[in-house]
């Protein structure tokens, strides 16, 4: 298989090695790693997007560094008509601003582009910790699970140096592969 690509099962494959790559995220105007792996193959990925400033949860805040609000990126990611993920982002204040993420269109490469133009690089490396677990009642619903089905879930740590500057939990339907790379040595 090709690192991004949806097979012949209509499966979409999340290829972690690659996803986050400005190249990956930007590739033909795509505004994020989802817009890009899902137009790269003729799917037709479209976002609905809710910002607000809230507290974040505690081992979030934890994480973040932070004790107060944090601005929340709620989103609904589809292909065609159907909810095949759920994202929130949570991020210090701060960096939102001085980044601009805070308008629900944030552009070419989305977050991770505004961050870095305004000096919160996250380099090379994200930590992605993953969980099976059964879905809420709420999650079920939006993804057209039957109730207590399983999700994955992805908890996306984002860092630029030694700051967390995003923490992305994603809550993924079916229909998903998941591609990772460990180092041997």
């Amino acid at each position: 298989m090709a690192s991004n690509q949806i097979d012949d099962s209509g499966v979409i494959l999340r290829d972690a090695r690659t996803r986050y790559t400005t190249d990956q995220r930007e590739e033909n105007g795509a505004h994020g790693a989802f817009d890009a792996e899902l137009r790269r193959f003729g799917r037709t990925p479209r976002t609905e997007v809710t910002v607000s400033r809230a507290t974040a949860p505690a081992d979030v805040a934890q994480l973040l560094g932070v004790d107060g609000d944090v601005v929340v990126r709620a989103r609904e990611m589809f292909d065609g008509e159907r909810v095949i993920q759920l994202v929130t982002t949570y991020i210090p204040v701060d960096v939102a601003e001085a980044a601009g993420v805070e308008q629900v269109d944030t552009g070419v490469g989305g977050i991770i582009s505004r961050m870095k133009e305004a000096g919160f690089d996250q380099g090379d490396t994200a930590v992605e910790d993953i969980e099976l677990r059964p879905a809420t009642s709420e999650e079920s619903e939006r993804l057209g699970l039957p109730e207590g089905a399983d999700v994955l879930t992805i908890n996306h740590i984002g860092t630029a140096g030694e700051r967390v500057v995003e923490v992305t939990q994603h809550v993924l339907g079916k229909g998903w592969k998941l591609r990772y790379a460990a180092p041997l040595a």
